[in-house]
């Protein structure tokens, strides 16, 4: 009777020893997943974020030049009539 419950004592001891072993493998297997969704979704973020960063640089970048290019073409407009207008005069 005494080999029979030693029996039952360990196949119980085992099943728990399973049970633990299988719960930390979920549990690190969770783990593992939720730290590589977020490194994923920071990593998308953060490129989102650099090309975001950059189209607005180079918008910028392009209103400035076109600005430039405005008033320097203004000025030498004004510069070509005045001398224009000196000479006909």
């Amino acid at each position: 009777m005494s080999h029979r419950k030693r029996g039952e004592e360990n196949n119980t001891l085992h099943t728990a020893t399973v049970v633990v072993v299988v719960v930390v493998v979920v549990v690190i297997i969770v783990v593992v997943v939720v730290v590589v969704v977020v490194v994923v979704v920071v990593v998308v973020v953060v490129v989102i974020v650099v090309v975001v960063v950059v189209v607005v640089v180079v918008v910028v970048v392009v209103v400035l030049v076109a600005v430039v290019v405005v008033v320097v073409v203004g000025l030498i407009v004004v510069v070509v009539g005045l001398i224009v207008v000196v000479l006909v005069v």
